[in-house]
Parts: C-alpha cells; sequence; structure tokens
C-alpha cells in the first residue's frame, strides 16, 4: 500500500479490516506527520465520503497544521455522518477553542461530555475554557472530573467522585488512605492539593504541589495549578516563573498566557501584560472575560480611552456581563448615556443571568442614576447590590469588635517599651491606613509625586503575616493573634521585618529609598508594623464618617471589604476604626500622621508640607501637581486622582442623607465628635 493511499482492497469493498488498518495508519502519522494524516483521511474519504473517523482524523490533522477553519468543517462533516459522535464534538470544539470562539467550545465539550462522561481530555478542555469565560467555580468542577476520569484505582475513583461532588472530608480521608501505600503517587498528590485549596489551606496546597513536580517535573497540570495556589499565596514572582516554564513547552496555551498576564499585574508588569493580552486577543478575539482583564491593566496604566474601548467591547460580546458595565462606572470620571442606561435595565429585567452578574449592573446602574441626578432610584440600586454582596461576605461584625477591642487590651505604652529597638530598621516603607474610598489614594498620588519616594499599590503582605501569625487552619480556629507577639524573640521580630522588604521588593522598580503601601487594612495591624518595622511612616487618612462610609456602601470591591456590604455594617466598622487608632494615639504619641481629607481639599499645600515633614521629606513643588505624575493606579480612583484635586465630591452623600438613618445611628458619637475621635 502507498505510504498515503488507501489499500485497494478497501475501495474494492473488500473486509472492513482494511478500513481499521487505514485509520490506525493515519492516527500513527498524526503525532509525527499531520500532514501525511491528513493526506492518508482524505484518501480513505475518497473511498467512503461518510466515514466518520476518518473525518476527525482530518480534524486533528488540520487543527495541527493551524488550519482551524478546515479543523472545524471536517469536525462538523463527522458529524453530519454520525450525530452522537462524542468523539467528533470535543473535536469541534477544540476548533472553537483556538478560533477564540469560547462559548461555542463550552457547549460543544459540554454535549460531548453528556454523551461520554468519561472523557478526561475533554472536562480539562472545558475547564480552561471555563477559566477563560471567568466562570472560576465551574473551571474547578471540571478539572475535578478531569482528575476523577484519570485515576482507575477503585480507593482513588472514590475520592476523585467524593471531590467532583463537593465531599471534601470523604475525599481528603480517602486520599491520605491511599498515599499511606502509595506515597509517590503524582495524581493522588494533586488530588490531595486540590482538597487543601478547596478549604482555603493554600500553604498545604503549595507544598503538595511541591512534592508533586519534584516527583514529576514534566506534570504540566500540577504545574498550572502550581503557578494559581502560588499567586493565590501572594508570590506572583514564583508564579511567573512556574507559567513561563508551562510556556516553554505549550507557547500557544492560552489559559497560560491568561494567568500569566494576571501574575505580571500583580508584580507590576502591566506593560508586558498589556502586550500579552493584546497578542491573545488578537490570536483568540472572542473572550470577552478577557478583554475586561485587558481594560483592568490600560485603566491602571492611564490609558483611559483604550480601557472604556476595551470594556464596551466585552458588553458587545456579553451583554449581560455586569463587571464590564460596573468597571466602566469604576473609573468613575466615566459618564453613561441614555442608552447605557436603558441596556443595563432591560439586563436587569431577565431572569437568566448570574447573581453575579445582577450584583455588577445594580452598581453600575447606581453610579449611572446618581450622575443624572435621580438619586431616590439610584439608592434602591445600590441597596439591591448590597443586599446580593452582604451574604457572600462572611462577616461578623460582633467578631471584629471583638479582635480590634483584643488589639487595644494588648498594645500597651509598656508592651512597646520593653521592645524598644527591636525590629528590622529598615526606614523603606510609608504605610497609608485607614478606610477605603477616604483620600488614600490620593495620598499615595501626593507621595510618589516626590523624587524619594515610589508608589506602589495596595500590597497584601502585612495582613498575610499577621494571617499566618494567628495559626487558623480554619476559619473556625481561635487565633493566636496578636498574643503571639509576646512570644516572638528579638531575632523573630526582626526577621519578620526583613521578609516584609524582601518580599515587597518586587513590587519597586526604581531604585527610590522610599515607598508607599497604601493596604488600607493595615490600620488593624499598626502594633505588628511598630514591632517588625519600628522605622516605618504610617500615615491614617480619615474622611467625614456620612462621605467615606456612603462611598464604600456604593462601592463594590474586587475582594475583600465585607464590611462595606450594608450601611449599619460599614458605620460600625467605622466606628471600630476610630476607636483603634484613638488608642494607637495614646500609647504610641505622634506615631500616626493624620491627615483629614476635607483639611486637604480646603488647604493642599499646608498639609501637603505637614505630611512631607512627618515623612522626613523636603518639600517639593511636584507633589502639589501630583495629578501629573504618570504611574500605575490600581484602585477605584485612579482616574480621580490623574485630575486636580476638587471640592465637588465632598459633600455628595448629601444628596442621600434621607436614607443614611441606619449609617448615622451605627456611627453614634464617632459621627458628632468628627473629626476628634470622642
Amino acid at each position: 500500500m502507498p505510504e498515503t493511499g488507501v489499500d485497494p482492497a478497501m475501495a474494492r469493498g473488500e473486509p472492513q479490516g482494511t478500513l481499521d488498518f487505514a485509520l490506525k495508519h493515519a492516527l500513527q502519522l498524526l503525532e509525527s506527520d499531520p500532514a501525511l494524516a491528513e493526506e492518508q483521511a482524505r484518501e480513505i474519504l475518497k473511498v467512503i465520503p461518510r466515514e466518520p473517523r476518518a473525518h476527525v482524523i482530518l480534524a486533528k490533522a488540520r487543527r495541527r497544521r493551524g488550519d482551524l477553519q478546515g479543523a472545524k468543517a471536517a469536525a462538523e462533516g463527522a458529524l453530519a455522518a454520525q450525530e452522537k459522535f462524542p468523539e467528533a464534538i470535543v473535536e469541534l470544539g477544540l476548533a472553537h477553542a483556538a478560533l477564540g470562539e469560547g462559548m461555542k467550545a463550552i457547549k460543544a465539550f459540554e454535549k460531548a461530555l453528556s454523551l461520554e462522561p468519561d472523557q478526561p481530555n475533554a472536562w480539562r478542555a472545558l475547564g480552561d475554557q471555563l477559566t477563560l469565560a471567568g466562570d472560576t467555580e465551574g473551571a474547578d468542577r471540571a478539572y475535578s472530573r478531569h482528575i476523577r476520569s484519570q485515576v482507575k484505582d477503585p480507593l482513588l475513583m472514590n475520592a476523585a467522585s467524593a471531590l467532583a461532588e463537593g465531599r471534601i472530608a470523604i475525599a481528603e480521608r480517602s486520599i491520605k488512605d491511599y498515599l499511606t501505600r502509595h506515597p509517590t503517587d503524582v495524581m493522588a498528590i494533586r488530588m490531595l492539593a486540590e482538597v487543601a485549596a478547596r478549604i482555603g489551606r493554600y500553604e498545604d496546597a503549595e507544598n503538595l504541589l511541591a512534592r508533586c513536580l519534584e516527583l514529576a517535573p514534566s506534570f504540566a497540570a500540577a504545574r498550572h495549578n502550581y503557578a494559581i495556589v502560588l499567586l493565590r499565596r501572594n508570590k506572583p514572582e514564583e508564579a511567573v516563573r512556574q507559567v513561563s516554564t508551562l510556556l516553554k513547552s505549550d507557547a500557544s496555551n492560552p489559559n497560560y498566557t491568561v494567568l500569566l498576564a494576571a501574575a505580571l499585574v500583580r508584580v507590576g508588569g502591566y506593560d508586558e501584560a498589556i502586550k500579552i493580552y493584546e497578542k491573545l486577543l488578537k490570536e483568540y478575539p472572542k473572550q470577552p472575560k478577557s478583554w475586561m482583564s485587558f481594560g483592568h491593566a490600560l485603566k491602571t496604566v492611564g490609558r483611559t480611552q483604550e480601557a472604556i474601548e476595551a470594556y464596551n467591547t466585552s458588553i458587545r460580546m456579553l451583554p449581560q456581563l455586569g463587571e464590564a458595565y460596573w468597571s466602566l462606572a469604576n473609573l468613575k470620571t466615566f459618564k453613561f448615556t441614555d442608552a447605557d442606561i436603558e441596556a443595563m435595565r432591560a439586563q436587569l429585567a431577565r431572569t437568566d443571568i448570574e447573581e453575579q452578574d445582577r450584583l455588577h449592573l445594580h452598581f453600575a446602574l447606581g453610579k449611572a442614576l446618581e450622575d443624572k441626578g435621580l438619586y431616590e432610584e439610584s439608592f434602591k440600586h445600590y441597596e439591591e447590590g448590597n443586599e446580593l454582596a452582604e451574604p457572600r461576605g462572611n462577616y461578623d461584625a460582633d467578631e471584629v469588635t471583638l479582635r480590634l477591642e483584643k488589639s487595644q487590651s494588648f498594645f500597651t505604652a509598656e508592651f512597646f517599651a520593653s521592645r524598644k529597638g527591636q525590629g528590622c530598621p529598615a526606614p523603606d516603607p510609608i504605610f497609608v491606613v485607614g478606610m477605603p474610598r477616604a483620600g488614600s489614594t490620593l495620598l499615595e498620588q501626593i507621595l510618589s509625586s516626590h523624587s524619594l519616594v515610589e508608589g506602589t499599590m495596595e500590597l497584601p503582605d502585612i495582613l498575610s503575616i499577621a494571617n499566618r501569625l494567628a495559626g487558623k487552619e480554619r476559619k473556625s480556629d481561635a487565633s493566636k493573634y496578636p498574643d503571639v507577639l509576646a512570644e516572638l524573640s528579638t531575632d523573630e521580630l526582626r526577621e519578620l521585618g526583613e521578609e516584609y522588604i524582601a518580599n515587597t521588593r518586587v513590587q519597586r522598580k526604581t531604585d527610590k529609598p522610599f515607598f508607599v503601601d497604601k493596604m488600607p487594612n493595615n490600620f488593624v495591624h499598626v502594633g505588628l508594623i511598630r514591632l517588625i518595622l519600628p522605622n516605618a511612616k504610617i500615615i491614617d487618612a480619615r474622611r467625614h464618617p456620612l462621605a467615606c462610609c456612603f462611598s464604600g456602601f456604593k462601592q463594590h470591591f474586587a475582594h475583600g471589604q465585607n464590611f462595606s456590604y450594608g450601611l449599619d455594617r460599614i458605620g460600625r466598622y467605622y466606628r471600630d476604626y476610630v476607636l483603634l487608632m484613638k488608642h494607637f494615639d495614646a500609647v504610641l504619641p505622634g506615631y500616626v500622621h493624620r491627615v483629614i481629607y476635607e483639611d486637604m481639599v480646603a488647604d493642599t499645600e499646608n498639609e501637603v508640607r505637614k505630611l512631607l515633614n512627618f515623612c522626613g521629606l523636603e518639600f517639593e513643588s511636584a507633589c502639589l501637581s501630583f495629578y501629573k505624575t504618570e504611574r500605575a493606579v490600581r484602585t477605584a480612583s485612579s482616574e480621580q486622582v490623574r485630575q486636580p484635586i476638587y471640592s465637588e465630591g465632598v459633600d455628595q452623600w448629601k444628596n442621600y442623607e434621607s436614607w443614611l438613618g441606619p449609617l448615622k445611628e451605627a456611627l453614634g458619637d464617632v459621627l458628632t465628635a468628627y473629626p476628634a475621635a470622642p
């Protein structure tokens, strides 16, 4: 038989074995020479035009050669011959995926898996597409089924089934039992890492996946999981290295490139991330959530008009994508048209959109109607957005109050005096703390306009150190923090400070001696900062309680800040914050410099001079022209701080005062005493 031809016996209608031999030969050629495999498949189809297996081989060969439209046509040819052919449906899905037709790919994979659930590669491909579409929960389920479809040992199969069905405790016990007998089974180790990640034990997941890769360095699925866990563990630099390794062997994998872009953004590599998104979206243009992520990166570096175009592109592709509308609203300077408002109302009128989209649409529509002066309707949408977000927040106001009161009892003047001179002496960090929406981004922009100061972003490193010291494996466990600080030696305190300086170095792109960490929630950890970084500067950004809290109430935060979803909830949190800062003022007099937002607006130069003086910096006029400073800004105020200070926003809350009763009640005497503490 010729190398690429069909056996003459098959052409004469002789035994079926000749067809099977020709198909087997074509499949063998796929890996070594897709062009010859394509030719073999076409020869078969000349003789038997409706042979579905030959159409599938043709589709596979064309896809490997980059002929994606041809691959799609071949897969469709297979389905025309045999409608319910799972392998052909999967191949059609892979062609759609390669063409950037994500939703069509997802539907194809789901259809194929409904016909034949035991297809590991189809589950993995579905998980990849759901990841690109931003459906992380669906992707997790698909990846779990991918694992389940791969394993063959009965005990491990039961564990995989339990994992896929969300029966985490059963899955964990079964996998651990299996690993006692097979300690180097990398599939089982990866499954146990998946269990750990599901319940938030990311340190365990990281260690397990590192062991997995030690045993099997080429285990790509484990390396992909490892990179994701590293990102969740606030190790973006290491995540970049892991994804870069994956891309060496699979350079065109869009999931790897999306993950690389996300990791680069976390280390401040915005320009490189933008280039990745540009390339990715040129190759896979029909990815609405990738367009939205592209918009986020563009917004951060000040390319606002391009960001708006990216967000609008994602909306055109997926009109119910509430987060894209909220991203436009979150620019703060963007104004929706009447047509935009009607489009959002139309989406909210639907009964088939995801709750997360509905939540974002309410917040976006609240902002759109506020700009139109329709305050009552605007408030209703802000309120509905908060009602949807509140259950997701998993927030216990009583627990927070008790925790902050415990800090007041623990951090005494005597405690600090007995540890004077300890910690890491580095003077580099300038912490800007307080409530979100209190002007912290403005202070960061002013400071980073100074020739000796670099702006970074809201760094999670202090929070990570505090969480580790708390020693909680589960949310229900008792926290060891802050009591554990009394047990730390001089060396341990210094090492924690050095760890912070080392871990944040990746965020510093210049050789400026000082940098700003503007994580507002660090106010909870002023005592920890004093112990491990005694020469750091701390600035408390404070804004009128009604203005600050209502601004937080109408803001949907990407993550965290669960105290903001409810007027009474955010009012109580503001009160707890003021009382804790009052305590630190008493036990560490002069350690924290407070900037009242309204004073900054009324007398900018005087407040800027006082701010710089506190930081030990000479006055520079560039700090008054902060809006001209070009740098990446990653917060909701990114566009506002690219403009001069304006006073119009100071009293915006007054348009909503008649609905703020619960907030006023929660604030109590903190409201009447402002700007002092009661």
